[in-house]
Parts: structure tokens; sequence; C-alpha cells
């Protein structure tokens, strides 16, 4: 495998974990880098995740991975910060890490594949980033479901 296979099989990975995910929730695309003889692929949940909500979204991810055949490496049971690590059969490390304001964040690094060049992903996110932003903002998407309980969250329309 090279890496421009490697990042397709990433993408693989994150768009059948977000498609498990319901009520859905919105993402954009971070950074691909690659390094070495590694590539990884991220996503960035948009969508507020309250603090009330992260153990659902934990636990969906976690059956999900687990129910997929992937070998949990770590899990962080931190309140404000949690975080679960997982292996996949042919190698890939999934990662999905809850960050400041809740926001979520997965990444998934390929094992080592032969050198080649990376197209951008195909897979088409499902929230708007501006081409011109050098960050990705805060999440600032509510969810009826999701951003339940979360302070400052004004729903859509309101």
């Amino acid at each position: 495998m090279d890496m421009q296979g490697a990042a397709e099989r990433a993408d693989e990975i994150l768009d059948s974990v977000l498609e498990e995910i319901e009520p859905n929730v919105h993402w954009v695309h971070g950074p691909t880098t690659t390094g070495g003889c590694i590539v990884t692929r991220r996503r960035t949940v948009m969508t507020v995740v309250s603090a009330q909500r992260r153990g659902s979204l934990l636990g969906v991810v976690d059956r999900f991975w687990r129910k997929g055949g992937y070998r949990m490496t770590a899990i962080n049971n931190d309140m404000d910060f949690p975080a679960i690590y997982a292996k996949t059969r042919d190698g890939f490390q999934v990662t999905l890490i809850v960050a400041d304001k809740g926001q979520v964040h997965f990444d998934v690094d390929s094992p080592c594949v032969r050198r080649s060049e990376v197209a951008d992903s195909t897979s088409r996110a499902t929230a708007f980033l501006d081409p011109e932003a050098r960050l990705i903002p805060r999440p600032n998407i509510h969810s009826d479901f999701w951003s339940a309980g979360a302070p400052g969250v004004a729903a859509p329309g309101s």
C-alpha cells in the first residue's frame, strides 16, 4: 500500500464512524499530514457536544469500533477531555479526542506504507469551513440532542 491508498483507507474509517453517529454531527476536514512513511487524516466535529452528551458520543464510537474488530489501546476517562485510542485489524491507529469547548477530533494514522503523493480527501465535509481560514474554529453548530445543556449555544434561527 502507498500513502494515497492509506489516505483512502483512513477516509473510509472516518466516514464509517461519522455515519454511525445519530443524530448526525457536522464536521470539517482537518489537515492531512505525511511524515516518513505514515499518513494522517483528520476530521473535526463542528457540532457542539455538551458535557452531558460526551459520554453518549464516546459510547457510540466505542461500541462501533469494538463491533468492527478494533482493539482498544487506551481509554482516557477524564471528565473534560476524554479520549479513545484504538487500532484496526489492518494496523491503522484511530483516535477520538474531546478537546477545549467540547470540540471532538477524529484522527487516523496509517501504518508504515510506501511513499507517494497524497490527494485531498474526496469525502464531502458536512459543515462549512472558510477556505481562507487558517484555523478550524471552535464548534458552533447547535444540535437539539448533542448540544443539550451547553451554555451559550443558540439554536439555528433564534
